[in-house]
C-alpha cells in the first residue's frame, strides 16, 4: 500500500459523528466555528418541522476554513457532475 493510501485511511482513534446539517457558521475569538444540527423526532416546532438541536461544534483557524472551502467547492462540483444535487 502507498503511503497517500495510508495517510487517506480512518485511523482507529478518529471519531465520525452524524450531522443532518449546520445550524450556524460564525467567527469569533478569531476562530471560524461550525455549529452541526440533528433533527429531532417527535419534536416539532409548532410548524410541524422536526425541532433542531445542535449536537457539536467544529472550530478552525481561518487558513483552515479557507482550505476546507476550496475542498467544498470542488466536491459540490463533483456532486453536481454525477447528477446528485443541482444548483436550482
Amino acid at each position: 500500500m502507498t503511503e497517500e493510501k495510508q495517510e487517506q485511511q480512518i485511523q482507529p482513534h478518529i471519531h465520525e459523528a452524524y450531522a443532518d446539517g449546520i445550524l450556524n457558521i460564525h467567527f469569533a475569538g478569531g476562530m471560524v466555528r461550525f455549529d452541526f444540527m440533528t433533527f429531532q423526532p417527535g419534536s416539532n416546532d409548532g410548524n410541524g418541522n422536526l425541532k433542531k438541536q445542535m449536537t457539536q461544534r467544529v472550530i478552525m483557524n481561518p487558513q483552515g476554513f479557507l482550505t476546507w472551502y476550496e475542498a467544498a467547492k470542488q466536491l459540490i462540483a463533483k456532486l453536481e457532475d454525477a447528477g446528485i444535487i443541482s444548483k436550482e
